[in-house]
């Protein structure tokens, strides 16, 4: 399955004036900060997102947020959000402003 564009599009109109950079990745199109992945429109369907691995548990427990798996192996820090979860302009925007301060907070890559 190929990413969702109009999903990435609107990721993107949310991040603009963010110093981001664009990059097929994961099957698919991830915003990075700062060469840090944020966020991204998973080749999966619905987002991917970098959160701090300290709130993985408590987000995935107040939201239908869940881990993702890599190689049968959970990933702490790492969060799939289905499509049906940001429909709308103020449920993406959470997820992304989430998953962008939190690149932000990281020391930059190369």
């Amino acid at each position: 399955m190929a990413y969702d564009e109009e999903l990435a599009g609107r990721i993107r109109e949310l991040v603009a004036g963010e110093p981001v950079t664009e990059k097929k990745m994961f099957g698919g199109l991830s915003f990075l900060v700062n060469g840090n992945m944020a966020v991204a429109a998973s080749g999966q369907g619905g987002l991917l997102l970098r959160v701090d691995p300290a709130e993985s548990d408590a987000l995935i427990a107040a939201s239908s947020a869940r881990l993702m798996e890599m190689r049968g192996r959970q990933m702490p820090g790492w969060l799939r959000v289905d499509a049906d979860d940001v429909e709308t302009k103020e449920e993406l925007s959470a997820w992304v402003e989430r998953g962008v301060s939190f690149a932000r907070s990281l020391p930059p890559k190369g």
